[in-house]
């Protein structure tokens, strides 16, 4: 019969012809059989109920299961043995590597049909064992979830005594470490209800076995207070507290809060973790428990740890209230955050600029919890009004948000305050003041940021990293009619000698201010940049020129004043020449026009064109001949009249083309070799081309800058809309466009089109594309013929005669960073390094500073990472992976600076000799008055504050919530956790970020 049944089921019939054959199976099943016909149809039933690659297989597995089991019994009972069940729970069921899922459910399925049976007792002792071995294993959730379903409908298998109090701790061990692994709302619920299946079983035990209870909490506490793990524990542990009687709470809390074992940070750390749990949907009493242990530490006066636990997770449980699901216990734990938080505004303004957002979202939800929660917020908002007076600019918008909503009256803010208070002795907080920053350890200092000004931040800081740029500024004489330029200069002295941490460069802002930026928005800092340094140029264009000190010093020669002095300082520092060439497709004529730049715009090239490994820049032995003379026969032309189309050949010469050229150049998670092939320092008569040659690229799934550089000078075809009107046809036509630097700016600034117009939702959209930054980087720059024999009489890198290309070689000194999806929000911070022509610490010999080796420009100059306020020490590896670890933060603007030729260029050279002369620049008597000045104020402060907190426990980690500056902008709405309206908009994707 197992033979019929198993030719039935793998047959390819239809279900339903199917199920009436296996009817009659069943059917014949009900009578009586000999033992060796029903233990062929138990094996089968097992094989097809274990292994059935389809439902319909183990459904039909298990009616002939259940059959057996209940005509039977005889002959189940013997199958289903104490061995077979060892058998299938410690080596499972299957081929090796494909091993049953569905041990624990057929277990659950054949106990029912043994429980009066003799071998029952010794089953469940076996089960006792081996669901606390499997616990311990660290199941799965839906794993563990079997095992809770097989425990609720069979208790007998409940381990007991001591094993059960190990049981009980295992258990909660594995929820700690249960993550949802699918963004999917089913998925997600499906894990709920896995957890919720687990919880239960742990309140079973607990009803029978209260003594279970508090050992379950200390492992619990255990768990969320530990700072080694590597990674947080679930949030599902707060399905554990829910069912902890709260008649229990008192006595918890005031064992945990006065035991002397329990650590600060280890205390921090698990009221944190609590907190975090304000987010688990459908979780009873949890806020009740929160706000117990706040209550608790401030009975002790553990009032350091209140502080650094509330200001770091008040945004957090704020946001919550965007979700009806978790808003009650958000906003009870929010209420209590903030009414006892009363020693300082820091806490409250936090979440100013968040509020307007939430109170339009929960108006436009009309539902009655929105409407409640409405009206406990604006109270809750006026009590903070009442409390932390004085700051009008900031409340506006704020008050503007709640004007409609009912305000308590003097009385009940006065009740509300009173009873929440961490105590009722205000000099006990006294010396709880917010933590004036040090100044940081590199010795730099950053700027504050003065409402999403994070964009003018990173570029102010990239340009007073660049030290020629700056110490040209920082000359500037008094009076010298440039009134912008001369506040840039006031800025880059404070940096350079304040005391303070931070300085304000609001002054500096109101000047540069462009005049269609939002104030309070998020703006573009590429944009900011063009627009401050074309101020800059335009202003000294008509005043006086920034060399004027040198030519009177005699520091420059005639020579390079006759060369310089037409040139503004920006035009000095940031200008480079291209030239454009339109060439007619018909008549092959030529136009070209040649224009000057103060930075490149990179585009990323199409997905499906890859610009890895091919033609991108004109081939250089074929511009002379193709470009000026017109071939013979014009109709033998295919393709493009300028390039060759297909990739050269390793040894086809005659297709090399002249590709960017990177050096040093770093990929993902691979060690920079700064020096492959060979050093930078090409030998002046190597050809240069070969040279380009030897260029590196991303791989064929990334990009890399040299790909976008590439892709920027090959040839755009006019065509269709675009064709080219051409003057010697005097008409439209069918022509070719092609880039070519004519001359390299001292300082080269590469922007990354990253936003791109979305007609479909009319916002600007954020490419992410992770771009490979070299930290070197070869351009090869056109020159007319007599320009390349001079080049080379010089021993400039890589110019050959008659070749047309030069190289030029930059070292990257500074990379600003985006961090969001939208052009409109997101943060703005920057790496940068001082690139110089001499070593940061080296000594003159002979009185001429040491020059600085290729590998030392590379790799001893040191990075930083200037994030508004805060200023700390990095590197090019954490440059070349902040996409990799953090997706949302892509390179935008990156500033390369030139590296001097071996003789030197005129610019380069009057440069050195006046660092060399003068040292650091010397400014001028009110600019050094009003720096001491400001200093001496800062240390009356520091003083002042230091009196306030004399006692102050410092013990704690140091968090950059207390001073909110230093961590990045609010203004990045997509962030997880945010307060955007759009975060509750009921998606799978904020489901799960709202529960995990």
């Amino acid at each position: 019969m197992d033979k019929i049944l198993e030719a039935v089921v793998m047959s390819s019939y239809p279900n339903n012809v199917k199920q009436g054959l296996v009817r009659r199976v069943l059917e014949a099943a009900k009578q009586p059989m000999d033992s060796e016909q029903c233990w062929s149809m138990l094996e089968l039933s097992t094989k097809l109920y274990l292994t059935g690659d389809t439902k319909y297989k183990r459904e039909i597995g298990k009616e002939v299961l259940e059959v057996y089991g209940h005509y039977h019994p005889e002959e189940f009972e013997e199958f289903f043995n104490v061995r077979f069940l060892l058998s299938l729970l410690q080596e499972g069921y299957g081929p090796l590597g494909k091993r049953s899922h569905y041990v624990l459910d057929y277990i659950q399925l054949g106990l029912q049909f043994v429980l009066e049976s003799p071998s029952a007792s010794s089953i469940f002792s076996l089960l006792r064992i081996e669901v606390l071995r499997k616990v311990c294993e660290r199941p799965s959730p839906k794993q563990c979830a079997k095992i809770s379903k097989l425990l609720m409908q069979h208790p007998q298998c409940i381990p007991t005594g001591k094993h059960q109090l190990l049981f009980c701790q295992q258990l909660i061990r594995c929820i700690g470490h249960f993550q949802c692994v699918s963004e999917g709302e089913e998925e997600i619920m499906e894990f709920l209800e896995q957890v919720n299946k687990v919880s239960a079983l742990l309140q079973r035990i607990w009803r029978t076995q209260t003594s279970a209870i508090l050992p379950s909490l200390k492992e619990l506490f255990t768990i969320i207070s530990s700072t080694e793990e590597q990674e947080a524990p679930s949030n599902a542990l707060a399905s554990v507290v829910q069912f902890v009687p709260l008649e229990l709470m008192d006595g918890v809390i005031r064992n945990l809060t006065n035991d002397d074992s329990i650590t600060d940070v280890q205390m921090m750390m698990a009221i944190g973790r609590m907190i975090d749990w304000v987010s688990w949907p459908l979780g009873k009493n949890i806020d009740k428990w929160i706000i117990a242990l706040l209550k608790g530490l401030a009975a002790v006066k553990k009032f350091s740890i209140l502080i650094e636990v509330t200001l770091s997770k008040i945004e957090k449980v704020f946001s919550k209230l965007l979700y009806p699901i978790v808003r009650e216990g958000a906003l009870s734990v929010l209420q209590y955050m903030l009414l006892s938080f009363q020693h300082s505004h820091e806490a409250f303004h936090l979440l100013l600029p968040h509020i307007p957002r939430l109170v339009a979202s929960l108006k436009k939800e009309d539902s009655n919890s929105a409407t409640s929660s409405l009206e406990q917020l604006a109270e809750l908002i006026h009590c903070m009004f009442f409390r932390f007076s004085g700051f009008p600019d900031l409340y506006e918008p704020v008050l503007e948000a709640v004007k409609a909503l009912p305000i308590p009256n003097e009385d009940r803010i006065k009740h509300l305050l009173g009873q929440n208070a961490w105590t009722s002795q205000k000099n006990e907080l006294a010396c709880f003041y917010p933590r004036l920053a040090s100044k940081s350890e590199t010795g730099k200092i950053g700027l504050i940021n003065l409402g999403n000004t994070c964009y003018m931040n990173s570029i102010i800081q990239s340009l007073f990293m660049a030290s020629d740029f700056r110490h040209s500024v920082l000359n500037l004489t008094e009076g010298n009619s440039q009134p912008l330029m001369t506040k840039l200069q006031w800025l880059f002295a404070f940096l350079e000698h304040s005391q303070r941490p931070a300085i304000s460069p609001e002054s500096f802002l109101s000047a540069s201010w462009p005049p269609w930026f939002t104030p309070g928005a998020q703006q573009d800092c590429s944009e900011y940049l063009k627009y401050l340094l074309d101020r800059l140029h335009e202003e000294e264009k008509t005043g006086k020129r920034i060399y004027q000190k040198l030519k009177e010093s005699s520091l420059m020669s005639q020579a390079v004043e006759h060369h310089y002095l037409n040139k503004t300082l920006v035009e000095k520092m940031f200008g480079g020449k291209m030239m454009t060439k339109i060439r007619c497709l018909k008549c092959l004529n030529v136009s070209s026009r040649e224009e000057a730049f103060t930075d490149l715009s990179l585009a990323f090239p199409p997905s499906d064109r890859n610009v890895h490994g091919t033609t991108s820049v004109q081939p250089v032995e074929e511009i002379v001949p193709q470009f000026i003379e017109p071939p013979e026969n014009a109709g033998q032309l295919t393709g493009s009249p300028w390039i060759q189309r297909k990739a050269p050949m390793a040894s086809d010469h005659a297709a090399s083309s002249v590709l960017v050229e990177t050096l040093g150049f770093q990929e993902s998670g691979e060690a920079a070799n700064p020096i492959r092939g060979n050093d930078v320092g090409v030998d002046a008569a190597k050809d240069p081309l070969s040279t380009f040659r030897e260029q590196e690229c991303a791989p064929k799934d990334s990009r890399s800058v040299p790909d976008l550089i590439n892709y920027f000078l090959s040839p755009e075809r006019l065509t269709a809309e675009n064709k080219y009107h051409c003057e010697k046809c005097a008409s439209l036509q069918d022509a070719e466009k092609v880039a070519e630097l004519t001359e390299g700016p001292h300082y080269l600034i590469l922007t990354l089109l990253r936003f791109s117009f979305d007609p479909r939702t009319m916002k600007r959209k954020k490419i992410l594309d992770n771009v490979s930054i070299p930290v070197v980087l070869k351009l090869p720059v056109l020159v007319a013929p007599e320009e390349t024999e001079e080049v080379c009489c010089c021993g400039k890198d890589g110019a050959v005669p008659g070749s047309g290309f030069m190289t030029v070689v930059y070292d990257l000194c500074s990379v600003v960073v985006h961090s969001g999806i939208s052009s409109e929000s997101g943060h703005y911070y920057c790496y940068s390094r001082e690139c110089t022509d001499t070593l940061p610490h080296g000594q003159p010999q002979d009185g001429v500073p040491k020059q600085a080796s290729d590998k030392q420009l590379d790799f001893e100059i040191q990075w930083y990472l200037f994030n508004d306020t805060r200023v700390s020490f990095s590197s090019f590896e954490s440059v070349s992976n902040v996409t990799s670890f953090f997706p949302k933060d892509t390179a935008y603007v990156l500033f390369y600076r030139q590296r001097p030729a071996r003789q030197g260029c005129l610019l380069h050279q009057a440069l050195a000799e006046a660092s060399h002369l003068h040292g650091e620049p010397s400014l001028h008597k009110d600019l050094m008055e009003a720096i001491s000045k400001d200093n001496i104020l800062f240390l009356q402060e520091q003083e002042k504050e230091a009196r306030n907190r004399a006692a102050y426990i410092s013990a704690l980690p140091k968090s950059p919530l207390w001073w909110r500056d230093l961590d990045r902008d609010k203004d990045d709405d997509s962030s997880s956790g945010g307060c955007s309206p759009a975060a509750g908009g009921g998606g799978s994707g904020s489901f799960h970020g709202l529960v995990f």
